[in-house]
């Protein structure tokens, strides 16, 4: 059987559609064909459905020949395509690409098209690099980047001192809703949880999502292009270390402000301070910085939680997730038996899956193949000690004392009575931690991973140990896959 594949990344003037592509594939192709197309989907990737199931077919043995209209639809990554070119040659399947007439079964095409996949992700390449610097010029002027508005926003344009246009942000009727997420979770008694739980039961719907849940709530409420920022917004952002684009005096509680950086999935899925940038925007921010850091500081006091603290019940707290929404898992104790209950199903409303699986065999069948994949591990592979995390914490703490008190050279302007609470409140957690740290000097040494007697560890011990090595794990019926992080 013969194969077309088309792929169009989204709809453009001057894109060949899909239907288009497998026109003229069609007019090539000998016999029955089956087509398989993936319409708003990158072809830096091949995470594509269609792809996938193509690649499947091809396994096998029901391709014979592979059509496609230019070879940028098939892969634009050299990498990617070598892998697939592997497998194609592996499984005798020709390729024939109609407008670029290259014949793979000679030196010469397969020189031509090794040529061809070259200059594809050159152009790639060098399309994502004018887009990434026109993003970050704008960023730096105060214009909204790009994308699609946040809640409570629409997009405009406003004219600048030298009389260009530049992108906006416009409140709308939505940022109502935003006011109202703030002044729900502000309280110190409120929950993200029992937020979106308020909200869906209200049935108001979320943007880009099937309904709320922590997640959503905590970029609303992390993004500064809500807040009236001033010099308190200033210091915030100073503690955390992040590059700020202006001094002090550009914080004039009037306009609101915006960051740009990339995110660092390896640390714990919470954005990298080092690596963002934090800009004054043109737009007028909408609510009290008052308001705003109560959240933020609550919000700072939530992010270590759901990885790193212990639960009371199982040493695989906070990594059990649905296999189905990916939701939590929660563990609860009633009558003496322990349930695994899907927190999208409980708290949201958005998932009907149920648990067969015992906690205890859980955990025996998880320990298992830790012992497993430690004893796999080698000699050079150890990790630092249980007990290092409170003296890195203290040298974070440090740092941002270190910063508040050198922003305070910066401008007279600054809230001494807010410099000197913020230092107090850090210097009061500093203590927290010594004391911490000396009270788990006081207990066992942690030994080291590869030398590990797992049935003398505690809790917390067992817990640290298998946030090394495992990412999570996913609960589906009567089954768990546990997805290693190395």
């Amino acid at each position: 059987m013969n194969a077309i594949y088309a792929r169009q990344s989204v709809d453009k003037k001057d894109s060949l559609s899909i239907d288009a592509q497998i026109e003229h594939c069609a007019k090539a192709a000998q016999g029955a064909y089956q087509v398989y197309q993936d319409k708003g989907y990158s072809g830096s990737t091949t995470n594509r459905p269609a792809f996938e199931r193509l690649m499947q077919d091809i396994q096998k043995g029901l391709i014979k020949k592979l059509y496609v209209y230019r070879l940028d639809r098939f892969s634009r990554s050299i990498t990617d395509f070598g892998r697939v070119w592997s497998c194609l040659e592996k499984h005798e399947v020709q390729f024939e690409s109609v407008t670029e007439k290259f014949d793979t079964s000679t030196p010469m095409g397969r020189a031509m098209l090794n040529i061809i996949m070259t200059f594809a992700q050159l152009e790639r390449e060098t399309i994502a690099g004018r887009v990434k610097d026109n993003y970050e010029h704008r960023f730096s002027l105060g214009a909204w980047p790009g994308g699609p508005a946040p809640l409570g926003f629409s997009l405009g344009k406003l004219k600048t001192p030298d009389g260009k246009l530049a992108s906006t942000l416009i409140p709308n009727e939505k940022m109502e809703l935003v006011r109202q997420i703030f002044e729900a979770y502000a309280p110190g008694d409120t929950s993200l949880g029992g937020v979106a739980r308020q909200l869906n039961e209200a049935g108001i719907p979320c943007m880009r999502r099937t309904a709320w849940d922590n997640v959503a709530l905590s970029r609303i409420l992390r993004s500064p292009l809500y807040v009236m920022a001033d010099a308190d917004v200033y210091l915030y952002y100073a503690g955390k270390g992040l590059c700020l684009q202006q001094t002090l005096e550009a914080f004039d509680g009037i306009h609101a402000c915006n960051i740009v950086g990339r995110r660092k999935r390896a640390e714990g899925k919470y954005a990298d301070p080092k690596a963002q940038k934090l800009s004054v925007a043109n737009h007028m921010g909408t609510l009290p910085s008052e308001l705003w850091l109560r959240c933020q500081y609550k919000l700072d006091g939530n992010r270590q939680l759901p990885r790193n603290t212990v639960g009371k019940h199982s040493w695989l707290s906070g990594l059990i997730k649905c296999g189905v929404c990916g939701y939590s898992v929660k563990i609860n104790l009633c009558n003496e038996k322990y349930y695994l209950l899907c927190s999208g199903r409980s708290n949201l409303g958005v998932c009907q899956e149920r648990f067969e699986i015992d906690l205890r065999e859980l955990e025996h069948s998880v320990e298992r193949e830790l012992r497993r994949l430690l004893s796999e591990c080698p000699q050079d592979s150890v990790s630092p000690s249980i007990h290092d995390r409170p003296a890195e914490a203290i040298g974070v703490i440090e740092t941002k004392i270190s910063r508040l008190v050198a922003a305070l050279t910066e401008s007279s302007e600054i809230s001494m009575s807010y410099l000197n609470r913020e230092i107090a409140r850090l210097d009061k957690e500093k203590k927290r931690l010594l004391s911490q740290q000396d009270a788990q000097n006081k207990r066992k040494g942690a030994k080291e991973l590869r030398r590990l007697a797992f049935d003398d560890l505690s809790l917390e011990e067992r817990k640290f140990v298998a946030l090394q090595f495992i990412d999570r794990i996913l609960l589906k019926g009567d089954t768990a896959e546990i997805i290693w992080n190395i």
